[in-house]
């Protein structure tokens, strides 16, 4: 184990300078905090977790308390939900007061970051809490930012710089981290991640430090790590080739043959290409130049092509290619069908090329007709990447993890497109110091990701400014009351905008006006968004049948029910009871199950709405069907607690 004497650790409190005695202003990023600091503030957590208020050790409270701190300064970068806290301190079974004596742990660490004069630090976010810190004030943060600096280095062929910097990262390392909090399953989950991000950056020094000429250290270093983790085959190579340098070509030969015998026992794998040839150039030894250098397999990049005339989403754009730079970022994107998350992950994904050199995969999840993609072949697409895509067993679980070992060494992106569950994410997400961005139509609420995005349609000027990039600034000018009216009967979703800029695009002889008076009927609006092969109806289908047959009942008796208006009409707790005909508790777990699986939307938390496409679909279906005829509606009489309102 890499462990440095708490005396060596360049995160010591008594070695940092006074800070200023300027009031404080921060702002903070998923990335990095920069923090005008007022206090000598310090907290660890690549170690036992422990904090100190001018370099004098202070006690961080209960049990409780210090896994609820655990959890926010692992994800200081972002807010950290209720129910991600609650799960750490009590499991799968709070307690009935678990809010209430969360609250109070909340407010325990306001009192320990107040006595150290360090102001409104634990800031309340929509659904949880996010503890503000800057890179001084935290171990984590600093690793990361030596990290960047040493690869960037690293990648200038400053090899020398690149191991100075590295190195001063790994000696923040003061052994396993958090491992008092072990007992808490989520905290535990936490310290694996710091821990294979450790690793990573050990495996990035080996690699600089052997071209500086720093054999010897590697070859110690590299063997203390595999005892922890004897798979990693970028550490087998290092340490073969620093005990080849330092003289010992013997061991280096038997390092090989270990790891050799190790994989097929564990894995059924043969060593990598890589590992082959530093094998190979050693067993030759001609007596030539015996620096061995570890060649990188090409970059695999595997995109579908960006959407032509992107709008919007610069803010959404600009977090989630911060937080997807981040060592084992995960983002998550969720939005109802249609609002563009594919198109924003893969804006993103082709603007990391730099950050993601060895390669970016963008993976669907679902087949043509939307059901969920087996394991196995998603598996097998992911391998065909590695250079060994022959499976070695029948069990996708297994060939999954050969997956994971080969993409936590490297550097990748990862792309997971329209997710259906939780497990299969989890199961597919490489780790280490590469990152994926996973999209879904439903919540996904399983998942603790880096960061949540919900995406919500366009906004007005963001959707004429879609229209009028596919289908002619000139003619969107012609007629704007007709073209705002279109793309409000569009849902303000990018998938239909587009959609019916193509028609436009194609059909220059149809007015604006006329052709939003074929969309203003939502029973036959699919018929007039459909042109070459963007089928909104085929999505709408999709997402259908992906939903639960309770559900599917619900989504269609509010549909038949609600007033055939385009955007569709929003709706109450009341008027569901009294659609579906159950009792309010029911109706209730019935709202927040719908919610989680994406049948239904929340534009305010108050009232809900149909996803656009998903309201078109049904009332097409009903139509079809010719069911029987829609009840005489007043907004008035469903329920005694006012009118309907319309969805913006």
């Amino acid at each position: 184990m890499l462990r440095s004497a708490p005396n060596a650790v360049g995160f010591s409190p008594p070695s940092l300078p006074s800070p200023s005695p300027s009031p404080s202003t921060t702002t903070t990023t998923s990335t990095s905090t920069s923090t005008s600091t007022s206090t000598t503030l310090r907290f660890r957590v690549l170690g036992p977790l422990r904090g100190w208020v001018g370099g004098r050790e202070v006690a961080l409270g209960p049990l409780k308390q210090r896994l609820v701190l655990a959890m926010l300064l692992c994800r200081s970068g972002s807010a950290v939900s209720v129910e991600a806290l609650t799960e750490a301190v009590w499991g799968q079974q709070p307690p009935r007061t678990a809010r209430k004596n969360l609250q109070a742990y909340v407010l325990g660490i306001r009192r320990i970051l107040q006595e150290a004069g360090a102001g409104e630090r634990l800031l309340l976010r929509s659904g949880g809490y996010q503890l503000l810190v800057s890179e001084d004030e935290l171990d984590l943060l600093r690793l990361s930012a030596l990290a960047r600096a040493g690869r960037e280095a690293a990648d200038r062929g400053a090899v020398e710089r690149a191991a100075r910097i590295l190195g001063r990262a790994r000696r923040l390392w003061d052994g396993p981290p958090l491992g008092e909090l072990a007992a808490s399953d989520s905290v535990r989950a936490e310290a694996e991640r710091l821990d294979v991000r450790y690793t990573a950056l050990c495996e990035d020094w080996a690699d600089v430090a052997l071209e500086a000429g720093l054999a010897d250290e590697v070859a110690e270093a590299a063997g203390e790590l595999l005892g922890r983790h004897p798979l990693r085959e970028r550490l087998q190579v290092a340490r073969m080739t620093a005990l080849y340098r330092s003289g010992r070509r013997a061991e280096a030969l038997a390092e090989y043959d270990e790891a050799r015998k190790l994989l097929a026992r564990e894995l059924g794998l043969s060593p990598s290409p890589v590992a082959e040839s530093v094998y190979r150039a050693i067993l030759a030894d001609e007596g030539g130049d015996t620096r061995v250098r570890v060649r990188r397999l090409a970059s695999a990049v595997d995109l579908p092509p960006q959407n032509a005339g992107f709008v919007g989403r610069t803010a959404a754009l600009a977090e989630l290619t911060e937080v997807a730079a981040v060592d084992g970022g995960t983002c998550l994107l969720v939005g109802e069908a249609g609002v563009g998350k594919t198109a924003l992950a893969l804006r993103a994904a082709h603007g990391l090329d730099r950050a993601f050199p060895d390669g970016r995969i963008f993976v669907r999840l679902r087949e043509p007709d939307g059901s969920p993609r087996p394991l196995m072949p998603v598996v097998a697409e992911l391998l065909s990447y590695t250079g060994r895509p022959e499976p070695a067993s029948v069990n996708p679980e297994r060939e999954a993890a050969r997956w994971r070992l080969w993409a936590a060494t490297r550097r990748i992106l990862l792309v997971l497109d329209d997710a259906s569950d939780e497990e299969t994410v989890r199961t597919l997400l490489p780790g280490g110091r590469s990152s994926a961005i996973v999209t879904a139509c439903s919540q996904l609420a399983g998942l603790t990701p880096t960061c949540r995005m919900q995406l919500a349609p366009l906004s007005a000027d963001k959707a004429l400014a879609l229209l009028a990039g596919v289908a002619g600034s000139s003619r969107v000018r012609s007629d704007p009351a007709a073209a705002e009216r279109l793309v409000v009967l569009c849902g303000m979703l990018p998938l239909t905008i587009r959609a019916a800029a193509l028609k436009l695009a194609v059909l220059p002889h149809l007015e604006l006006v006329e052709y939003a008076a074929r969309l203003s009927s939502p029973e036959t609006a699919l018929d007039h968004l459909e042109v070459g092969d963007v089928r909104v109806r085929a999505r709408a289908a999709r997402e259908w049948c992906c939903l639960r047959p309770s559900h599917r009942a619900i989504v269609r008796d509010l549909a038949e029910t609600v007033p055939p208006t385009v955007p569709p009409t929003r709706f109450t707790l009341r008027d569901v009871t009294a659609v579906a005909g159950v009792a309010p508790d029911r109706a209730c777990v019935e709202l927040e199950s719908m919610l989680e699986e994406g049948a239904l939307i929340s534009p305010d938390g108050a009232t809900y709405s149909l996803p656009y496409i998903t309201y078109l679909y049904a009332r097409e279906l009903a139509a079809r069907s010719k069911a029987a005829p829609v009840p005489a509606w007043s907004a008035r009489t469903v329920h005694a607690g006012g009118p309907l309102v319309r969805r913006p």
